[in-house]
């Protein structure tokens, strides 16, 4: 049998470990990413984001959508009316884009859909507790008072940033 030189040994542990490393890397940063869509779309950040943040569409379902687009005239009470072009260009990036109804269809409301009452974003959020009514969070749609990347649809842990 052949002799193990002491160095040969040492380099297999180095390159093991280094390797287990990068895997583990792998594997976080594909978990981070699910928190992390495509929210690039001009027509929908202009307008949506022009009064909060223009939520990624992945955070709905396709019939939720369909609701909130039809119901503009009243959106959680403001009129936030958009011209027919803009309402098209935003039906267009929305739809295709919209969430697993599994993941994404609210807790059935009265009214338009709310994102906030989704199954995955009340698991999501279940340890924000009394927290939505500080001053600095104001309600659990508030995404940028702890998500810093939330206008650009990352809402990853590595960006979280919640006051305390």
């Amino acid at each position: 049998m052949k002799e193990i030189r002491p160095h040969h040994l040492f380099d297999a542990v180095v390159w093991t470990a280094a390797s287990m490393f990068l895997v583990l890397l792998a594997v976080h940063e594909a978990h981070a990413g699910e928190h992390r869509y495509d929210n690039a779309n001009a027509a929908y950040r202009a307008e949506c984001g022009s009064c909060h943040v223009a939520y990624p569409p992945a955070l709905l379902s396709a019939p939720s959508w369909i609701r909130v687009l039809g119901g503009l005239d009243k959106h959680y009470g403001t009129d936030a009316s958009v011209d027919d072009a803009a309402l098209t260009a935003i039906r267009e990036y929305v739809g295709p884009r919209a969430g697993d109804r599994k993941r994404a269809e609210p807790a059935a409301t009265a009214g338009t859909p709310r994102i906030t009452t989704t199954p995955w974003f009340v698991k999501e959020h279940r340890e924000v507790g009394q927290r939505w009514s500080d001053p600095r969070i104001k309600s659990a749609a508030n995404c940028g008072a702890c998500h810093s990347q939330a206008v650009q649809g990352d809402f990853s842990e590595a960006t979280l940033r919640v006051p305390r």
